[in-house]
């Protein structure tokens, strides 16, 4: 496991990693993995975002129905894989949480709408990028400087399909300071984006705490 008290992370390759969250030094828990597919002929054409609260039992059978209602591309075995995924990281969080129901929102991305670093008012938040530039996000000391109006020296970023659980504002006054990467004119230009709360965390979306005005969710 690979930790800094001055970035309050904690990185290893197993999902064990999550269960970090729980330390009060823990401001970020990184799962790290290696991609498992190419899941770009998924965001062929244009699908729509997915977004509903569910259980653990029930998303696998529920996101299988609704990738192909929402018109996302690809071969039938792509769609398996990326459903059982999603089902697994979505047993770790409501397990390392928790939870017995959880909010999922899997989004493409094509904007750079939002660039602006943040804290979320959830306790914890999953995210992972299955496409695309991975989210930024900041250590103690350049979120400092950002609250300051400064530029950060160093903006750490998550490659695609690691797992990032970052802590909120509702369980910490040290919350992971986070953002979507700016995309526009990058290779592609797109992002497929996975995002796990605990289900009251969508409806506190708008009360979002930022770092500066107009910043949207991760």
């Amino acid at each position: 496991m690979t930790t800094s008290r001055a970035r309050m992370t904690r990185t290893m390759d197993r999902p064990d990693v999550l269960a970090a969250i729980h330390d009060p030094d823990c401001h970020l828990a990184v799962w790290r993995r290696a991609p498992f597919a190419d899941l770009a002929p998924l965001v062929a054409g244009t699908p729509q975002d997915l977004r509903f609260d569910t259980t653990p039992a029930a998303l696998h059978a529920r996101l299988a129905a609704q990738l192909a209602r929402k018109g996302f591309g690809g071969p039938a075995a792509l769609h398996a894989a990326l459903t059982r995924d999603v089902a697994d990281l979505a047993a770790h969080f409501c397990a390392v949480m928790g939870l017995a129901r959880l909010a999922l929102r899997l989004e493409v991305v094509r904007s750079d709408s939002c660039r602006r670093f943040h804290a979320d008012y959830v306790t914890a938040r999953l995210i992972t990028t299955y496409l695309g530039e991975g989210t930024q996000w900041l250590d103690a000391a350049d979120a400092a400087r950002v609250k300051a109006g400064v530029e950060p020296q160093r903006i750490h970023q998550l490659a695609p399909f690691d797992v990032g659980l970052f802590k909120g504002r509702l369980a910490s006054e040290r919350p992971a300071i986070h953002r979507s990467p700016p995309i526009a004119g990058s290779p592609g230009g797109v992002r497929l984006l996975l995002v796990l709360n605990p289900v009251s965390a969508d409806m506190e979306a708008a009360r979002q705490s930022t770092l500066s005005p107009g910043a949207a969710l991760a």
